[in-house]
């Protein structure tokens, strides 16, 4: 199950359909890791409290575009957690010249993975990491972000 708090109404004057995208990205990434049992939910915020957040939780004064926060292992199959906050995501797009819903699906992908247990900390995780993005997006329709002059920096 997903649960999505939209937080800042940015997202929605923006992208009116962002709770449709984020549910149907987080659950194409869980359904990739046969995971469609786990429960996420995903916070679309503003700048101010995902940088709270990340000083908080990661020691960074600084806003991101997405944190994620896995639970402890728990009978409930609660995965975690998934921030994203809106004028980093949106400035981000805009620079790489692509459409927000696109980088949000992306961006909520990329976190629901980092739920699932994977990382780019390495260049061997980093490369099955993103495969396994561009797999999610491509069954999506979402065009390889990490296609020359559609790179990310997607933080944590």
């Amino acid at each position: 199950m997903i649960e999505v708090e939209i937080e800042d109404a940015a997202w929605t004057a923006a992208q009116p359909d962002a709770e449709r995208l984020v549910r149907a990205a987080a659950e194409a990434a869980l359904a990739h890791e046969l995971r469609s049992d786990a429960l996420v939910t995903v916070l679309l915020a503003d700048d101010a409290h995902v940088r709270e957040l990340n000083a908080r939780f990661r020691g960074l004064d600084a806003p991101t575009n997405v944190l994620s926060f896995p639970a402890p292992a728990n009978p409930e199959s609660l995965l975690g957690d998934v921030a994203l906050a809106y004028g980093v995501c949106a400035r981000e797009a805009a620079e790489q010249g692509k459409p927000l819903a696109h980088h949000l699906q992306h961006l909520v992908a990329h976190g629901v993975l980092h739920l699932l247990g994977y990382d780019h900390l390495s260049d061997p995780e980093a490369e099955e990491m993103e495969a396994l993005e561009r797999q999610v997006l491509a069954g999506l329709g979402v065009p390889d972000p990490y296609s020359a002059g559609e790179e990310d920096d997607d933080g944590p």
